[in-house]
């Protein structure tokens, strides 16, 4: 059973069907797995075999073509009617003499696409060279083109039924957030914490159950708190150190994102004096976002607080979050920094990300914020603060 109403899907081929129109195409061939799962409901693990949703500009569904074996997974999580979900046999899976991007290829031109102007997602993880390649040669006197976010610019702007989604992933991740700080203590192993924390995000709340999120727990520990990527080791958290937590709620694929610190001791005056600029610049960018306003504007807002306290940060502060699978969480379209202008409406939905990373040490603070009819909305209700556990 797909996770929306089908009358919710029909709304988003449509707006992804004006967009193929001025993109100029005759069909769409959809890899991205967040993108598949948006226009017919199809959630499955199996993005790491070439699949596809296609979608023809007409009016007809789209068709699902991947493994043979997730075929029953298009079946129960699908909108699609039955004989729109076709499949490939398993010989193709890592063969070294045919390839899945051949069958999708003889499914394009069952539907007359042979000549036709298909468009791709050049910038989908899961959509590699080989598979264009593979394309290519099997259709010679087709135009591929490269539509690249195409679906990932319609999704930016959600729909009712996924703000209330969006709204329970907050519900897990405050949940979250609070076993994760009560889990960061001096001699806890690192990894013992992230299983706390990898616990609380797939049991969820007593309400409803939690996914596994597209991004695992992010948990930056003493000098790892430095840098924003790093991953969490068996090394007992230490006194006097920060942890930055960047964690989310997942919710049928949707993310709802939430950083905190936690100082372990005293914090040194350098830790409290970014701890509070970069509240009151989060205050000062929150407070620009309307509909109307730019990407820019929210991140002016930001700069200009911070830099009156002394700060500076050459990064972007946020993007559009929502639905998706491994490896990120992130829309791929909007960011508040510099030189985006993209007009906020309402309904857009942005991890506010404010992570300061200095040499040696760090510190973030972040939210999910929605744009309303007059202003914004937090989806989620933490504390913003520098936790200290002495």
């Amino acid at each position: 059973m797909a996770a929306f109403p089908d009358d919710e899907y029909e709304e988003r081929l449509a707006r992804t069907r004006l967009r193929m129109g001025e993109a100029g195409v005759d069909v769409l061939l959809v890899t991205d797995p967040a993108n598949m799962n948006y226009l017919t409901g199809y959630d499955a693990w199996s993005f790491y075999v070439p699949q596809a949703v296609i979608v023809p500009i007409t009016q007809e569904p789209p068709l699902w073509v991947g493994r043979g074996m997730d075929a029953q997974s298009a079946i129960l999580t699908t909108t699609l009617p039955r004989e729109n979900i076709l499949s490939y046999a398993d010989d193709y899976v890592e063969s070294p003499v045919k390839h899945p991007m051949e069958h999708v290829a003889s499914v394009l031109a069952d539907g007359g696409f042979s000549g036709g102007r298909i468009g791709y997602e050049g910038s989908a993880y899961f959509f590699t060279a080989r598979n264009l390649q593979v394309l290519t040669r099997a259709m010679p006197n087709a135009r591929f083109e490269d539509v690249d976010l195409l679906v990932n610019w319609v999704r930016t702007v959600k729909s009712p039924r996924e703000i209330e989604v969006m709204r329970q992933a907050a519900r897990i991740v405050e949940n979250v957030m609070r076993v994760a700080i009560d889990a960061v203590a001096v001699g806890v192993r690192q990894c013992d914490a992230a299983a706390q924390i990898s616990a609380a995000q797939i049991r969820g709340t007593e309400q409803f159950g939690g996914d596994a999120p597209a991004n695992p727990p992010s948990i930056l520990s003493a000098e790892n708190a430095a840098t924003p990527h790093a991953s969490w080791s068996d090394n007992p958290f230490r006194r006097d150190t920060a942890t930055c937590l960047e964690l989310s709620g997942c919710r049928q694929r949707y993310h709802t994102a939430m950083s905190r610190t936690v100082y372990l001791g005293k914090p040194p005056d350098d830790m409290r004096r970014v701890a509070a600029a970069t509240a009151e610049g989060m205050a000062a960018a929150l407070a620009t976002v309307k509909p109307g306003a730019l990407c820019q504007d929210v991140e002016a807002a930001w700069r200009q607080t911070i830099n009156r306290a002394g700060f500076s940060k050459p990064s972007r502060i946020g993007y559009s979050i929502g639905l998706n699978y491994p490896p990120n969480w992130a829309d791929h379209t909007a960011s508040l920094r510099q030189n985006d202008t993209t007009v906020l409406e309402p309904n857009m939905t942005f991890h506010l990300m404010l992570g300061m990373w200095m040499e040696g040490w760090g510190f973030e603070l972040s939210d999910t914020f929605r744009v309303t009819e007059t202003g914004h909305e937090v989806l989620a209700d933490f504390p913003r603060q520098l936790f200290v556990k002495e």
